[in-house]
C-alpha cells in the first residue's frame, strides 16, 4: 500500500510541472493579445496544476498507516482530496462565466496571430500526452485521485478545441464569438467538477460497490458453503471492503469452519483486486424440515 501510494505520488509531481508550464503558455499569451477565451483555458490548465497539489497533501495523508484512532486507515483523504478539487474547479468556472458575460458589456476585440494558434495546440497535444498517462496510471494503481484529476485534464482537451473555434471566429471578424465560447468553457468545467463529485460521493456515502449476487455466486462455489446473505460492500476504488456472513455445516469443527473463511476471503481478492478487507461471520446452516407424503390407507 505504501509503494502504491508512492507511485501516485510520483505521477502527480509529474504532471504537476507539465500542467503549470502549459498553464502559464496560456495565460501569459492570452494576456497579451487580449483573447478571453485563451485565459480562461490557461486558468483551467492552472487549476490543473492546483489539484495536482491538493492531491498531493491527500494521498500523503491517505498512505499514512492505520493507528489506534483511525484502525480502517485514512484512505478517504484521497477521496475527500478529489472533492476539494471540484469544488475549486466549480468555483474558477464561476469566474470565467462572470469574465464571459462582462465581455459582453464591454465589448473587445483581442488580437489573434499564428502564435496563438500554436500554443494553443502545443498545449492541447501537452494535455493529451498527460491525460494518457495519468488516466493509465490511475488504472494500474486502482487510484482515484488519478483518475479525477485525468478527467479534468481530459475536459482541457475539449477546452482548448473550443479556443481554437474562438480564435478562428475573431480572426474572421466575429470578436463577439470570444465570450460566448468562454461560456461554454465554464459549463464544461461546471460538469467535469459534477462528475468528479458524483463519482467521489460513492465512496464518502458508503453507497454499494459490488452486486451481491455476483459475490453470493463466487461465494458458493467454494467447497464447504451452504449459504450466504447479508453481503454488504462500502469504500473507494482500491479500498473495497467486504462483509457478508455464511452457512457452513452446523456439526463442522471450528478449525475448518475458519478455515473456509479464509478461502472464501482469499478467493474474492483474487477475483476483485479492488478488495483490501474481507469480514466473515460464520452461521451454522440448520438441516431443512422434509415434508413425508403418507398413503392414506382405508
Amino acid at each position: 500500500m505504501l509503494q502504491r501510494f508512492q507511485k501516485i505520488q510520483r505521477v502527480l509531481i509529474y504532471v504537476l510541472f507539465l500542467n503549470f508550464a502549459v498553464a502559464f503558455a496560456k495565460i501569459i499569451y492570452g494576456t497579451l493579445t487580449g483573447a478571453l477565451s485563451l485565459i480562461a483555458d490557461g486558468y483551467h490548465s492552472l487549476f490543473d496544476g492546483v489539484s495536482n497539489i491538493v492531491g498531493l497533501v491527500g494521498i500523503y495523508i491517505a498512505s499514512r498507516p492505520p493507528d489506534r484512532k483511525h484502525p480502517y486507515g485514512r484512505q478517504k483523504y484521497e477521496t475527500v482530496a478529489s472533492i476539494f478539487i471540484a469544488l475549486m474547479l466549480i468555483f474558477i468556472g464561476f469566474e470565467i462565466f462572470q469574465n464571459a458575460l462582462n465581455r459582453f458589456l464591454i465589448p473587445g476585440s483581442p488580437e489573434v496571430t499564428a502564435m496563438s494558434f500554436f500554443v494553443v495546440l502545443g498545449t492541447m497535444c501537452i494535455n493529451y500526452l498527460v491525460t494518457r498517462y495519468e488516466y493509465s496510471q490511475g488504472v494500474s494503481l486502482r487510484s482515484q485521485v488519478l483518475i479525477a484529476d485525468s478527467m479534468h485534464t481530459k475536459s482541457d482537451i475539449y477546452v482548448s478545441l473550443s479556443v481554437i473555434i474562438s480564435l478562428v471566429a475573431i480572426k474572421s471578424g466575429f470578436p463577439l464569438l470570444d465570450p460566448v465560447i468562454a461560456l461554454v468553457i465554464s459549463f464544461l468545467i461546471f460538469r467535469a467538477g459534477y462528475r468528479i463529485i458524483k463519482e467521489s460521493s460513492i465512496s464518502l456515502l458508503d453507497i454499494s460497490r459490488i452486486e451481491d449476487s455476483e459475490i453470493c455466486e463466487l461465494v458458493m462455489g467454494v467447497e464447504g458453503v451452504k449459504g450466504c446473505h447479508k453481503i454488504r460492500t462500502r469504500g473507494s476504488m482500491g479500498d473495497i471492503k467486504v462483509d457478508l456472513h455464511l452457512l457452513v455445516q452446523s456439526d463442522m469443527p471450528l478449525e475448518d469452519a475458519h478455515l473456509i473463511s479464509h478461502r472464501v476471503s482469499k478467493k474474492l481478492k483474487s477475483e476483485y483486486t479492488d478488495i483490501s478487507d474481507v469480514v466473515v461471520h460464520l452461521e451454522p446452516s440448520l438441516p431443512q424440515p422434509q415434508e413425508s407424503n403418507s398413503k392414506k390407507t382405508s
